[in-house]
């Protein structure tokens, strides 16, 4: 391993992926003010800028939109304590990237394999609304360096925003999903938000479930495209152009 690998990998171990920094900011005088005002209200709540949780050496970052009021702002932990949480950790679970069937809080002993999971922006915006734009540009250095540290095989976009986020398109996520793209040397695979499936039933739980089976096989070797054939491919990986500033000024160049 070259010298200014090491470099970074004890640097990322120490830091654990940036959490200490990412805690601490205040950049976004909005956001700052919406925790301070629920950390008065609710003294034992987290309520502070949420840092990634999982993997350190993941072959998957699961990428979500920003921390749940009642989960990940509650509990310090992505994911954690909310409904929709549950059900995505229940599922994590069942595909053997998770030790516990359930985590409800941040101080239990669950563990991921494999996967890490972040999100867009790092606080929780007021009134359940999709944060502004200044609060995106304020949090890409950190998601860029989370996904720098890990240096994933595979992205996994949950929903619209993080979805429309990565890639350069308005197209939904119903016709996104079901496929895997190549990006900057990765994956990506958009599904729907663990929410949707919450209240979409068992059809988008079941698509939810298919778009892992994709991850996996991804892992696995079993894919095609234009380029490149693999024995019994199972997957066929679609190209994407990223070409506009935003998307450059936040993952740099396009090698992995």
């Amino acid at each position: 391993m070259a010298k200014t690998t090491r470099t970074v990998r004890i640097q990322f171990f120490s830091e654990y992926l940036l959490g200490n920094k990412i805690s601490r900011c205040k950049k976004c005088p909005r956001l700052a003010g919406f925790l301070a005002e629920h950390r008065e209200k609710n003294p034992d709540w987290y309520c502070k800028p949420v840092p990634g949780f999982g993997d350190p050496n993941a072959k998957i970052v699961l990428l979500g939109l920003a921390p749940g009021l009642k989960g990940a702002n509650r509990t310090g932990r992505p994911f954690t304590g909310d409904a929709a949480g549950i059900w995505l950790y229940r599922i994590l679970y069942q595909r053997g990237f998770c030790n516990n069937e359930e985590s409800i809080s941040g101080d239990d002993n669950t563990a991921l394999r494999n996967i890490y999971i972040a999100n867009v922006v790092k606080c929780r915006p007021p009134k359940n609304r999709d944060p502004r734009q200044d609060e995106i540009d304020t949090c890409k250095p950190f998601l860029r360096r989370q996904i720098e540290l890990v240096d994933p095989s595979v992205v996994i976009t949950l929903g619209n925003f993080s979805s429309k986020l990565l890639m350069p398109t308005t197209t939904g996520i119903t016709r996104l999903r079901g496929k895997a793209y190549e990006w900057w040397g990765r994956y990506l695979v958009p599904t729907f938000h663990p929410a949707a499936a919450l209240r979409g039933g068992e059809s988008v739980k079941n698509d939810i479930r298919a778009d892992l089976g994709i991850v996996r096989s991804l892992l696995e070797g079993r894919v095609t495209s234009d380029s490149q054939e693999a024995p019994n491919p199972t997957i066929s990986v679609e190209p994407i152009q990223v070409a506009s500033e935003e998307q450059l000024g936040l993952f740099g160049t396009a090698s992995s």
